[in-house]
């Protein structure tokens, strides 16, 4: 055991499913729930194997009311249960489901994505309004309060009300390839990921550009922190922090923490408080505390590409997963 496995040898379970983990969450009672490429589910403890799809699930979201729903390359959106049942919930044909959004509060609603076309849909399903773009979605997110929902794609972000499905003024327009995205957690920003080494973010309502550049890889993952005063980001031989208070992030340098031996692939905003987690192409992951600028870390490199990495919903639980099918949870409760 290496000093930097220490966290995952004494608090935490692997596993080796042979598989490329292709996404994962927690579920409504805290279940977790790895999504692999060989069309399965690993749900719970045990990481007992649930046949969802034919072909590779490409992607997962925790439903409202306990289990995962996913999509895959068969074109089928699926409920998947801790019991280890599955329902189809929609069929769209041989396109691919490539991005899923939930809004788990009053109200609830998912989001799912097709081609071009965003679909939203209530707990059970059933298609509420369809909402077309002029590209392929390759993101979508809901704000805090589940009344507006964002989708980039080519040439920038569009931003709609869930209840009417009218677009929220002003457009959201930037040159090039858009390829993921995230919103401040006030509704003050919303930011995406670009095809080439850079974010571009948009305030709102405003609708004023703010260009974040510099990175040597593509940023693939970026996210809020809870209070919403940093946005965390990938794309870096560190996590790349960008600050959302005192008038930032324009004019103002990012902090970056927790260097590492290779380039950070995925970030997990911690759900309560100001730390983030990093998993790098190495395999190595750490977390990082921003205002103590203390670095910990969770799994030493050698296992492949972190390709998944969440908190549970009280963040005592960090889970990962990587391209080489290792995965793990480790536990961050007191003891």
């Amino acid at each position: 055991m290496s000093d930097l496995d220490q966290l995952l040898e004494t608090r935490g379970r692997s596993a080796q499913f042979g598989a490329y983990v292709t996404a994962l969450a927690f579920d409504a009672k805290g279940l977790s729930g790895f999504a692999l490429g060989d069309g399965t589910l690993r749900l719970g403890p045990d990481h007992t194997a649930v046949a969802a799809h034919d072909g590779a699930v490409l992607s997962l979201a925790a439903h409202p009311e306990g289990g995962f729903l996913t999509g895959g390359d068969d074109g089928r959106l699926v409920l998947s249960k801790a019991d280890t049942s599955v329902r189809e919930l929609r069929k769209f044909g041989s396109k691919w489901v490539e991005q899923l959004a939930v809004f788990a509060g009053k109200g609830a609603l998912l989001a799912a994505c097709v081609g071009k076309n965003l679909y939203l849909l209530n707990p059970a399903g059933e298609i509420l309004k369809t909402i077309a773009h002029p590209s392929t979605v390759t993101g979508i997110a809901f704000d805090a309060k589940g009344k507006r929902v964002a989708a980039s794609h080519y040439n920038g972000a569009s931003l709609w009300f869930t209840a009417s499905g009218s677009a929220v003024a002003p457009k959201l327009e930037w040159k090039g390839s858009h390829t993921g995205l995230a919103i401040h957690p006030a509704g003050e920003a919303l930011v995406t990921t670009m095809q080439e080494n850079a974010l571009h973010g948009w305030t709102l309502p405003e609708g004023k550009h703010m260009r974040m550049s510099g990175y040597p890889t593509k940023p693939e993952s970026l996210g809020f922190t809870k209070s919403g005063r940093w946005l965390a980001t990938a794309g870096a031989e560190s996590i790349v922090l960008w600050p959302f208070f005192g008038g930032g992030p324009m004019g103002k340098p990012p902090t970056e923490l927790g260097m590492g031996d290779g380039i950070v692939k995925r970030v997990a905003c911690h759900p309560q408080h100001e730390i983030v987690a990093a998993g790098f192409d190495t395999g190595l992951v750490l977390v990082a505390d921003i205002a103590r600028e203390r670095v910990l870390p969770v799994c030493g490199p050698g296992r492949g590409n972190v390709t998944a990495l969440a908190w549970n919903a009280d963040g005592t639980q960090l889970a990962f997963g990587t391209e080489q099918g290792f995965a793990a949870l480790v536990d961050f409760s007191g003891r």
